[in-house]
């Protein structure tokens, strides 16, 4: 049985994640979080010694057209929707802290 999931536990998830949570919030996750890793610890007395390892759980085909060389998009007609842009890139705020 793995370990019981803490609070910091999920507090430090959150926080890697940059979610800002209630106590509340904090609580429930807590529990819920707790709840599916049990679930999935669960999963591991379940004897797989007989079943074939296999990427998918059903065959999958592709369904994308063949790649073929075309004319790019112009970068005024790229840029045309930008809610802004120095008319060679798109400008986006800062998202990270220190970048």
């Amino acid at each position: 049985m793995p370990a019981q999931l803490t609070r910091a536990d999920v507090l430090k998830v959150a926080r890697l994640a940059r979610l800002k949570l209630t106590d509340a919030e904090l609580d429930d996750c807590t529990v819920k979080l707790g709840k599916i890793l049990d679930y999935v610890a669960s999963l591991n007395e379940i004897n797989t010694d007989e079943v074939e390892p296999m990427v998918h759980a059903v065959e999958l085909s592709n369904v994308f057209r063949d790649d073929a060389v075309q004319p790019s998009l112009p970068q005024t007609a790229a840029l045309a929707n930008a809610p802004k842009s120095d008319g060679r890139f798109f400008l986006v705020p800062q998202i990270l802290e220190g970048a």
